[in-house]
């Protein structure tokens, strides 16, 4: 299950949400046939689309 809260700028997460970070932080990650493991060859495509994505991002702010 995933949990999502935003926050403002100059909001602080409260106890319950902090808490709830540092539960979640200790849980084992499951992988499945929806998510799973990623082999290193994955990870380093995911690497490169997220540099090109951030390369495009800084040209386009102009």
């Amino acid at each position: 299950m995933m949990k999502t809260v935003i926050l403002d700028r100059d909001q602080k997460p409260t106890q319950e949400q902090i808490r709830s970070i540092h539960a979640a932080a200790k849980r084992k990650i499951v992988f499945d046939e929806d998510s799973p493991e990623m082999t290193p060859k994955m990870e380093e495509a995911f690497r490169m689309a997220a540099r090109k994505r951030n390369i495009n991002r800084k040209m386009d702010v102009s």
